[in-house]
């Protein structure tokens, strides 16, 4: 009998996920063995500085890339908005689940049931910034680092007034209850690839048990999505987002595009889901030519 581990952080929302992929493969062959890896990556480790100030998204799986590289587990499971745009290409992402909703949502402490607005909103990246400033012009935003568990502590021990988080992450900690407000992918446009989760692997291994975990839908959108972004050199710290949506063999992608004084620009595309990569980049190479 095969066993099967399975690298990841160590956060509870990093487990969680990581479990899903778990009980597919056990859903797959009862018979497998599989055991889940944990370890804490530089990018939880700091966590008094923005990512940009300490070198992006690679940071959260770069210890997972040497335990692939290294043998020591054979698939490690990701947020897929969580990882860089460049993809070692002896670590191929093999599967990708159906998406979650994609949405951001606002956090109050607990007990509170209005946003005090002597205090910041809590939200690290530029596209929520960005996106947040014009929905409430006169909230103080500030970064918050740390896990989902983390960030909701810094709130309720008063250290901000809001958070924005996805929710996703909040629902697979069964957090639902905490979310005051959703914002609709028109108020806020999601990071590529969020609400889907990724699988890694070492070229060559077998990943036939994955295939009841494996989504089309979250594999072309995210395709499309990533497209876009890594067409605009997008890292963690640029204030890009795409969000994609599929309908039969229809794959619509929106983008946004913010340029050097910080103006946002918005567009759509729709065209086949085959085309998914090419999709991506053409609207992000036209927003460019276009608006920079």
């Amino acid at each position: 009998m095969k066993k099967i581990r399975i690298g990841s952080r160590e956060s509870r929302l990093a487990v969680i996920q990581s479990e899903m992929v778990i009980d597919a493969i056990r859903a797959y062959d009862p018979a497998m063995e599989v055991e889940l890896v944990t370890m804490k990556t530089t990018g939880d480790k700091i966590l008094d500085r923005t990512l940009d100030q300490i070198g992006g998204k690679g940071l959260f799986v770069k210890e997972l890339d040497a335990a692939l590289l290294e043998e020591r587990v054979d698939f490690t499971v990701h947020s897929s908005k969580d990882l860089p745009m460049e993809i070692d290409p002896r670590l191929p992402l093999v599967a990708f689940s159906k998406r979650a909703d994609p949405r951001d949502v606002l956090v109050l402490p607990e007990g509170v049931d209005s946003i005090d607005w002597e205090k910041p909103i809590g939200c690290s990246s530029l596209r929520r910034q960005l996106q947040l400033r014009k929905l409430f012009p006169e909230a103080k935003l500030a970064p918050v680092r740390g896990n989902v568990i983390t960030r909701l502590k810094k709130l309720d021990d008063g250290e901000y007034g809001a958070l924005v988080l996805a929710e996703a992450g909040l629902s697979r900690l069964g957090l639902s209850h905490r979310i005051s407000r959703y914002f609709s992918v028109e108020e806020i446009l999601p990071a590529a690839g969020q609400a889907i989760l990724a699988v890694q692997a070492r070229q060559g291994v077998d990943i036939a048990c994955l295939q009841g975990f494996d989504d089309k839908d979250g594999r072309d959108c995210l395709t499309a999505e990533r497209a876009f972004v890594s067409a605009l050199d997008g890292g963690c710290s640029s204030p890009v987002a795409a969000y994609a949506t599929v309908d039969g063999e229809t794959l619509t992608l929106k983008g946004m595009y913010v340029t050097e004084k910080e103006e946002i620009y918005f567009e759509t595309v729709s065209g086949s889901r085959n085309d998914a990569a090419a999709l991506g980049t053409a609207l992000a190479q036209g927003m460019r030519r276009k608006y920079q």
